[in-house]
């Protein structure tokens, strides 16, 4: 979404004002749930949108509105000098105790706006001071703080100091977010204990009202009330009254669909195989290769020759997601494990290692952290399974959830890029079995009860490993011998609610 802004001061503050037509849009929504706020709060208002929404249809309201910009806060404050239930405060968000603050207010406290959308990444490649305290919140380490999973949205960070500021007090709190971040936003409080009664996700046109191609929402919670609720709404849009999904959080796990989970939930136990990652290199240009005659041409148009023992067939995520199991590409790999070293290759293949020689300096600049004190050339999530001849893959970028039989080509294995997910196989047989229990419905379904697919990579190995392929393969045997029917009664038995065996049954339609 960054890339769709040229000015560097409107990237450092993820500065995406938010149309007085869409602020008044959510703010009518806010009347239709009946809230009532005594106090009004924008801790993000550049130039006052919703300031002006609230007025508006909040007639009684004390209304604050906070910014970091000194111009802003010089606009907002002349465009309301009338209004004396009104007050602009020039403040940085990330040194400012909102729970303090929060508790010299009248209540209900009514929490609204529209936060910076751009991560901490995009905020230092810029160098930029708006930033929080650097703190690892998400508590990632090893391998996910090297990939990138430590990488959050600045409005994830100041979504859980208010949820935490706010919990259990008198007062809701309306967002616009991108729809990622509401969901990890749920899942902290979630996880956290912070208690809100009801919550909701509003999906609203992105493209329409910021010209960014992301997805977006208004997020909702009420945090007064004894109760607390671990599921929430999905509404198409800000005017739907009607939920399209429901989405959940149970021992410890986010819902995409609370409805499909409840009916596969048996089959949440954990994949005995596990699942893998395709080769990661970080260096396309180079490691990955067409044919060129008996040459290799790589992407930088320049064409070789090598040593076939290093060069084996390929598949990328596209292909994958849009069956094209017939390789067209080739990588070069250096490793068959990531400790191996890399030297053996000037001997075995001289011409391989001049290639590699000859632009190390594209292979040597890699950015990500894993390559540090490793071989020279190295790779990673490569091992014995990235050689294996039959494989059931998937590709993580695509809306797809289909499973494909991959097998070897020009009588090598068929290698993957990191982009795409598998299961490794020595016969044919195992992998077909496998591959046709993995496009079943109830395997399609159960993914599907945890997979969003608004998300950059909806399919992870996450999700993947968390089908007990042994239960999955029970209950389809017993629906081979005995029928559907019979199936789903050992299927409820075996669920630790016998509620919950009652209503997978009568979920289903038994004609064969």
């Amino acid at each position: 979404m960054i890339s769709l802004i040229k000015d560097k001061k409107t990237k450092e503050f993820g500065d995406f004002q938010t149309p007085r037509e869409l602020a008044f849009e959510v703010c009518l929504l806010l009347s239709r749930l009946n809230l009532k706020p005594s106090t009004i709060i924008e801790p993000t208002c550049g130039l006052g949108s919703f300031v002006g929404a609230s007025r508006k249809i909040f007639h009684s309201a004390k209304i604050l509105g906070f910014d970091i910009s000194p111009n802003y806060i010089a606009q907002t404050q002349d465009k309301f000098k009338d209004e004396e239930n009104i007050s602009i405060f020039e403040a940085n968000f990330f040194e400012t105790d909102w729970k303090e603050l929060f508790k010299t207010f009248e209540k209900p406290i009514l929490v609204l706006g529209n936060p910076p959308w751009v991560t901490n990444s995009q905020l230092g490649v810029l160098e930029s001071d708006n930033l929080p305290e650097k703190k690892n919140f998400q508590n990632f380490s090893g391998f996910d703080a090297m990939t990138g999973k430590s990488n959050f949205d600045i409005s994830e960070w100041m979504l859980i100091n208010l949820f935490e500021s706010l919990n259990r007090q008198n007062a809701q709190l309306a967002m616009l977010i991108k729809s990622s971040v509401a969901r990890k936003i749920l899942t902290y409080a979630w996880k956290n204990n912070i208690r809100f009664s009801k919550s909701a996700i509003y999906k609203i046109e992105t493209e329409k009202h910021f010209n960014a191609s992301v997805d977006s929402c208004l997020l909702f919670c009420d945090f007064s009330g004894d109760q607390q609720t671990f599921t929430t709404e999905i509404f198409a849009g800000i005017s739907d009254e009607k939920s399209s999904q429901t989405i959940g959080f149970e021992n410890g796990e986010l819902l995409a669909s609370v409805d499909l989970y409840q009916k596969w939930k048996y089959l949440n136990g954990g994949s005995k195989i596990k699942w893998r990652s395709g080769i990661k290199h970080d260096c396309s240009k180079v490691m990955e290769l067409t044919k060129d005659g008996e040459k290799y041409k790589n992407n930088l148009g320049e064409v070789f020759e090598l040593e076939d023992q290093f060069v084996f067939p390929m598949l990328k995520s596209s292909d994958i997601a849009n069956g094209n199991l017939q390789p067209r590409r080739w990588m070069l790999v250096t490793q068959k494990d990531v400790k191996d070293t890399t030297e053996k290759i000037a001997e075995i293949a001289p011409k391989t290692w001049d290639y590699l020689t000859l632009h190390a300096e594209f292979l040597d600049r890699r950015g990500s952290s894993i390559y540090k004190k490793r071989a020279r050339f190295a790779m990673f999530g490569i091992g014995d399974y990235s050689f294996a001849v039959w494989k059931v893959v998937i590709s993580g970028f695509y809306k797809k959830l289909n499973f494909n039989l991959v097998g070897s080509y020009d009588n090598k294995p068929i290698v993957l890029d990191d982009t795409c997910y598998f299961l490794p196989f020595e016969t044919e047989s195992e992998a077909k079995k496998v591959c046709d229990l993995l496009n079943s419905t109830a395997a399609q379904e159960f993914f599907k009860s945890f997979i969003f697919w608004d998300a950059k990579r909806p399919i992870t190995v996450d999700i993947l490993q968390k089908l007990d392929l042994t239960k999955l393969e029970k209950f389809s045997k017993t629906k081979a011998q005995n029928g559907l029917k019979k199936a789903f009664q050992e299927l409820s038995e075996n669920c630790n609610n016998e509620s919950i065996g009652v209503n997978l049954q009568n979920s289903f339609n038994f004609e064969e």
